[in-house]
Order: C-alpha cells, then structure tokens, then sequence
C-alpha cells in the first residue's frame, strides 16, 4: 500500500512540474507577443510623425509638433534675393535655388526642416542706385538691418516651436555680415538654454571660390553676376524651362547687368555647383551642430 501512495505522489509532482513548464511557457508567449506588438506601435507612430513634406509651409500645426518631437530639430532659414539678372536670366533666380537647395540640404541631413524661403535681400539703395542692381528694374531692396531682423524674428519662431537649433545661410552676396551678426547675437543669448543659431558661410563664400577656380582651370571668363555660375545652376533646375532665356544668354558688355559669360552654362556645370553647395553647407552644419558651438 506505501509503494502505491509514493508512486502516486511521484506522479502528481511530475504532472505539477510540466504544469508549471506550460505556465512558463505561456507566460513567455504572451511577453514576447506584448513587446513585438509595443514595437511595432512605436514604429508605425515613428513612420506617421515623419512629415511629408521637408518645408513647413507644407505642413499644420500638429504635424510641424510631431515632427519635431520624431527627431526634426533642426531648421533652416536660407534667404534668396529678387533681382536683375540680365536679359537671360529670371529675378527670382536665387529664390528658386534657395527653395531647391534648401530641401537638399534637409535630405541630407536628416533632421532638419525649411523654413519659407526668404525673397528679399540687401541690394543697394532704390533712391541713389548707388549699385548695379539697382540700376536695372524688377531689383528690391531690403537695408541690412531689416534683413537681420527678419532672421532674427524667424530664429526666435523656430525656438518657441520646440527647434534645438537653426542654421542661417544665403544665396546672395548681400546680407551674408547681416545673418552672421544675428547668428552671432542669438546663439550668446540662448546657447546656454539649449537653442543654438549657426550661420553657413560656406554654402556661398567656399562654393564661390571653388567655382572660379574651375572657371579659372577651364578658361571661362570670372563669374560675378549672371554668368556662368548662376545660369547653369537655374538650368540644372528649371525642368518646365520656364526661367532662362537661351536666346537672349549674351556676353557681358557693361550694360545688360551681367558680369561672366552666361553662354557657357550648361546643366552639368549646374549640377557640379550645386551639389557644391549643399556638401559645402552639410559639412559645416554637421560640424558646428555636432560641437554645439
């Protein structure tokens, strides 16, 4: 009788542990189901906070928010300039290649969104037509200090919209010392609060000189103004051919506002210089974000 009740308490010890071993088991299940489906939220909410569009024109309050939350932390304002450009060459020029290569430059940085673009920039005074420009019609000038304070206020925008950091650059030669100085100003007043403002100066001023080296190498007349540089960097761009005038391209002669010679342009120069800009703008926005300077 006391060998039958040991052999039954055995048995029931046997079926209690492979009870437990199927609890366990179930436990494990469950857990793994739990933490793959919490994965995959995170992930589909990851994948819907991505905006899309890069320009924040493009988007509403609440997907500007998200975004910024996902990883979006850095802005960039890039201002154009409406301007002559000879007779071949439109006045929005550095607009339409600012809204291009600021999108570019978001791409390849990866957290970053556009501000609108900014139209104007300084170019002399419309009373005294004291510069080229000027001299021509369709030219708008914007004095330094507006110009800088538009920056400034856009700046303080994309902080209080939750930014970590702005960059600020320019497709024209005009106000390049006026977004350095607000660039300077701003990142004293906040970098210690967590918000830095950074100027690119390479985006323009290196490109500028890496281009007239080619042209220099290549024997292609200096470009200052409407040449070659800026002629071929719209065409590269202008898909609807709807912004250069082909026929109308000539050689600088003192009087039709260009300086270079926009007859050598081609789209593959266009490409070459703008990707130019954007390496030259990525490098150094990498690095000065990176040392939070």
């Amino acid at each position: 009788m006391e060998s039958f009740v040991g052999q039954d308490k055995k048995e029931e010890k046997i079926v209690a542990r492979k009870k437990s071993i199927w609890v366990l088991f179930g436990i494990l299940l469950i857990s793994a189901w739990v933490l793959g489906s919490v994965s995959q939220t995170e992930a589909e909410t990851l994948a819907t906070a991505q905006p899309k569009s890069l320009l924040i024109e493009d988007l509403t309050w609440t997907e500007l928010r998200d975004a910024i939350v996902a990883g979006k932390t850095t802005a960039i304002y890039y201002a154009g300039s409406t301007e002559q450009n000879g007779p071949g060459l439109v006045l929005g020029k550095h607009n339409f290649l600012a809204h291009y290569i600021a999108q570019r430059i978001a791409e390849e940085l990866g957290n970053a969104l556009v501000y609108p673009i900014m139209p104007y920039a300084p170019n002399g005074d419309p009373i005294k037509k004291t510069t080229m420009n000027m001299r021509f019609p369709g030219t708008v000038d914007i004095p330094p200090e507006v110009f800088g304070a538009v920056a400034r206020g856009v700046a303080l925008s994309a902080m209080a919209a939750g930014f970590k950091n702005m960059v600020l650059m320019g497709d024209h030669g005009g106000g390049q010392q006026a977004l350095k100085k607000v660039a300077e100003e701003l990142n004293a007043e906040w970098s210690l609060k967590g918000f830095h403002v950074y100027y690119i100066p390479d985006l323009y001023f290196k490109e500028k000189e890496q281009m007239r080296e080619y042209l220099t190498k290549h024997q292609i007349p200096y470009d200052e103004h409407a040449g070659t540089d800026d002629t071929a960097e719209v065409m590269f761009i202008d898909h609807d051919n709807r912004w250069v005038r082909k026929d109308k391209l000539a050689l600088d002669d003192g009087k039709t506002g260009v300086i270079g010679d926009p007859t050598k342009a081609t789209k593959e120069l266009g490409k070459m210089f703008i990707d130019l800009k954007i390496n030259n703008a990525v490098t150094q926005i990498r690095s000065l974000v990176g040392e939070g300077k």
